[in-house]
């Protein structure tokens, strides 16, 4: 029987489970945090709003955020080049702005159980982007886990479609457009994350993401398209916070405590609680199906992350 001040030495196993903890906490939160946005679009669309409005009123709340986020990750730090401008454009581009702008054009057509089932495919698209434009290896194990993946999504995918119709196809495609974009801002942002800092990278891409979703909106849309329920406003709110800029920081902070590894397998709880919160909150069913496929999709990525 250990003493508490072996118990409280730092090489002591107690110890050490004790300073994992609390990255494991901030990894499953962040993880249902980010889960709850597609719960939040959709009660939003119930009030009639489109989703160019709807992603404009999110990333109009969540801009001040991310550009504090950003003066503070990068004080101290060397000024940005013409390079390093470019390169925060197309991946704020890629990996938020058209991430989620397909995002929500898709969640109008379909379950948010069927979405985040498609989103957390993003580590079998950033292997076969890596296939694609890098030639890397692709073990049999690998293989193994992309079918099984994908399977659990179509397994989900036709089952909506036999309830649904056929919108559900659109917005499959929107919300798997999706994915790609997000996954090429993974494969690209390597490099740039060793440079300026994930944090610094995450809140400068995030800015550039939020003023072209205002920008789009000012475009495509009248002034007077601002006028929409309270409840979009306060909806939009919630997600700008708690389910858009808090993940990302806790998500982060987590990775510190923890390392990249443990948080994303971390992170498998996501499509849990996203089905979840649909059945209870949006009134979504739970079907065998939705089971089977969601089984098979958290397999796959975990046999995926295994492989690795």
């Amino acid at each position: 029987m250990s003493s508490p001040s072996a118990a409280a030495e730092p090489g002591h196993p107690g110890a050490a489970r004790r300073a994992v903890l609390p990255g494991l906490a901030l990894a499953v939160a962040g993880s249902i945090a980010f889960s709850g946005k597609a719960i939040i679009v959709k009660l939003a669309y119930r009030y009639g709003v489109d989703a160019v409005t709807l992603i404009m009123y999110r990333m109009l709340f969540a801009l001040p955020m991310f550009l504090a986020l950003s003066w503070w990750a990068g004080r101290g730090r060397p000024a940005l080049t013409r390079r390093d401008w470019t390169v925060v454009v197309g991946l704020g581009f890629s990996g938020y702005y058209l991430a989620s702008f397909l995002d929500f054009a898709g969640l109008v057509y379909i379950t948010a159980s069927l979405e985040r089932l498609i989103l957390y495919l993003n580590p079998t698209l950033v292997l076969v982007l890596g296939y694609l434009l890098f030639k890397r290896e692709v073990s049999r194990a690998q293989v193994l886990a992309l079918a099984v993946s994908y399977a659990g999504v179509l397994l989900v995918f036709g089952h909506e479609v036999t309830l649904v119709g056929p919108d559900v196809a659109l917005g499959t495609g929107l919300v798997f457009a999706s994915a790609v974009s997000y996954a090429v801002y993974l494969v690209f942002s390597g490099e740039e994350v060793r440079r300026l800092g994930a944090l610094r990278l995450t809140g400068l891409a995030t800015t550039v993401a939020c003023l072209l979703c205002i920008a789009q909106f000012f475009v495509l849309r009248p002034v007077s398209a601002m006028a929409v329920a309270p409840q979009v406003v306060w909806l939009s709110v919630l997600n700008a916070t708690l389910c858009t800029f808090a993940p990302v920081v806790m998500v982060m902070m987590a990775v510190e405590r923890i390392g990249a590894t443990m948080a994303a397998q971390t992170g498998m709880i996501g499509p849990l609680s996203t089905i979840l919160m649909g059945v209870l909150i949006l009134g979504e069913p739970f079907t065998a199906w939705v089971a089977a496929g969601t089984v098979l999709v958290i397999a796959g990525i975990w046999l995926l992350a295994r492989s690795r």
